[in-house]
């Protein structure tokens, strides 16, 4: 212990006799730094398993089940032509899949794209429940109301994508294996378009790469749940139905469905070898304004279901420890410790007249171990999803450089999120490009439309007592 105290003393620069607050910060920022890697040291386990063990593979199926695919868009008509082709060309018989698409408050030509490619398509126009939550729900209560009898369970399963999505031709034939073998939700391997555009695609890209193969992967090995991201997942109807249709309408629906269904004793499973791509913002202000969106919508996430996770971590429900993790402490333990030892330097300074230099070498020593830790994170997802990645491997290798960087911004990013109001803004999607083309690295944006000016919603929906009001949302963000 002397040992470690006297190689403290030496890296991180303590006075001979500090004041009272120094102490007090030094404190914090040790014992922060390591709760965080008590808290978080399973998921370098996670990257070990993935690294030893291959994914799991499932077994061949009769493809006899009836699958519906429900796409959310908003004015999406320059992209989502590529995603109904993908779906029609899937190697999974087309009689057993019905495309759903819902028009939500477009004020382009979405709906009649999406019907000339064969989709069923439902217009929704409300300025006051704005989001995907809200669009699914519309959706799947039309579903209901064509098959009066059967209702949900006139398909086995619902997909759900987003209008920018493209999907491998084997998707849904590996989607039905896992959910055969007994999933009841089922996420898939996430890719993306645009990895190499620019640092910010690059960032979002290899965090889902790694989401996938150093997060997921390794929990559908151990049997424990995997977490929805977003998009391209399955759900059984068993669960539409107990869940009376979509019934979640946060900010991060996704992450709120994923908790959801490991509070009633649902594992998320995990396919690998269904892969899709989705399209990346690429400019800091478009990736601010999301991620902002995303902060908000993980402590809203963690406000209302944060206790029932505790709760039954505590009960040693491994899932529910992992994704109280997932949703909340990492963001938490960053901001107290350097809003804390922050604000003791700047009180240190002020009544002691001094700038202590313990915290400030706290101080950067959290930057130079997050960007380290990060890092060390990012490349090893690089070095298993090599063969993933769609852009010149040189520019992919400098671009892990600011890899640590762009995960690092979600400090500011959630501490502005906890302390203001979240608005929606949209993020136009840009490239209509099948799978070929993205593996050719022939990604070409199509010609933007000026967007229709909309009116803005008079009404607010009324919000559950002590949570923050819900922005509007771009159903696919």
């Amino acid at each position: 212990m002397e040992k470690i105290l006297e190689f403290l003393r030496k890296w991180l620069i303590i006075e001979s006799d500090p004041s009272i607050l120094v102490k007090i910060g030094f404190a914090i920022s040790i014992s922060v730094g390591v709760l965080f890697t008590v808290l978080y040291l399973y998921q370098f386990f996670y990257i070990f398993l993935a690294c030893v063990h291959k994914p799991l593979v499932y077994p061949e199926t009769d493809q006899s089940k009836r699958y519906a695919v429900l796409i959310a868009a908003r004015n999406e008509e320059k992209v989502i032509p590529e995603l109904l082709k993908s779906i029609l060309g899937q190697t999974y018989p087309a009689d057993k899949i019905h495309i759903y698409v819902v028009a939500d408050n477009c004020t382009d030509d979405t709906a009649g794209v999406a019907r000339a490619l064969g989709a069923t398509v439902y217009e929704r126009q409300n300025k006051t429940l704005v989001g995907k939550g809200y669009a699914l729900e519309f959706l799947l209560n039309r579903i209901r109301e064509e098959d009066a009898d059967r209702g949900f369970r006139a398909y086995d399963g619902y997909f759900v994508f987003d209008a920018d999505n493209v999907l491998r031709a084997n998707y849904i034939a590996e989607m039905d294996k896992a959910f055969s073998a007994g999933h009841r939700v089922v996420t898939s391997y996430r890719n993306s378009k645009n990895y190499g555009k620019t640092w910010i695609s690059a960032g979002y890209a290899l965090w889902f790469l790694r989401e996938a193969r150093h997060l997921n992967n390794p929990r559908s090995i151990l049997h424990t749940s995997a977490a929805i991201s977003g998009t391209g997942f399955l759900v059984s109807s068993d669960i539409i139905e107990r869940n009376g249709g979509w019934r979640h309408f946060l900010l991060t629906e996704d992450i709120e469905f994923t908790v959801d269904c490991v509070l009633h004793g649902d594992k998320v499973g995990y396919c690998h070898k269904a892969e899709l791509f989705d399209e990346q913002p690429e400019t800091f202000r478009q990736s601010w304004r999301q991620r902002k969106r995303w902060a908000k919508g993980f402590f809203q996430v963690f406000h209302r279901y944060g206790g029932g996770l505790v709760r039954r971590s505590l009960m040693f429900r491994w899932s529910c420890f992992d994704m109280s993790m997932n949703i909340m402490p990492a963001f938490l333990l960053s901001i107290v410790q350097l809003l804390t030892v922050f604000g003791l330097f700047t009180a240190n300074l002020i009544v002691y007249h001094e700038a202590s230099l313990t915290l400030l070498n706290c101080l950067l020593a959290f930057f130079e171990f997050g960007y380290c830790l990060i890092f060390i994170m990012g490349t090893f997802a690089m070095i298993t999803e090599w063969r993933h990645i769609h852009c010149n491997k040189f520019k992919a290798i400098l671009l892990l450089l600011t890899f640590p960087v762009f995960m690092m911004t979600y400090i500011p990013i959630s501490i502005s999120a906890l302390f203001s109001h979240v608005e929606w803004t949209p993020i136009a999607h840009i490239y209509n490009v099948d799978t070929t083309a993205i593996e050719n690295q022939d990604i070409t944006a199509v010609e933007e439309a000026k967007p229709a000016e909309e009116p803005q919603p008079e009404n607010k929906e009324p919000q559950p007592a002590g949570e923050e009001p819900q922005p509007e949302r771009k159903t696919d963000d």
